[in-house]
């Protein structure tokens, strides 16, 4: 690898304020903002808008879509076209 054309790989921490669930991690992400952890560190936070903390599919609340009305739709729209 080539010196000085990667960026710094350094701690984070992904905070998901939906959920309030944070995680420490390693990423190449900056920020201005810090936070203090547990371990008494003072680290870059990246805000997030979704984790596997808010994330429907990993909480378990997946929307029903009705995609029987859909497809009634779709074919009501182009029936004309049909012909």
């Amino acid at each position: 690898m080539k010196n000085g054309i990667h960026p710094g790989y350094h701690a984070v921490v992904y905070r998901d304020r939906n959920a309030d669930y944070a995680f420490l991690s390693r990423s190449t992400a900056t920020s201005t903002k810090t936070v203090e952890w547990t371990d008494g560190n003072t680290y870059p936070v990246v805000d997030v808008q979704i984790s596997d903390a808010s994330h429907p599919f990993w909480t378990g609340r997946n929307r029903v879509l009705d995609t029987a009305g859909r497809i009634e739709k779709f074919r009501a729209k182009y029936a004309k076209f049909a012909k």
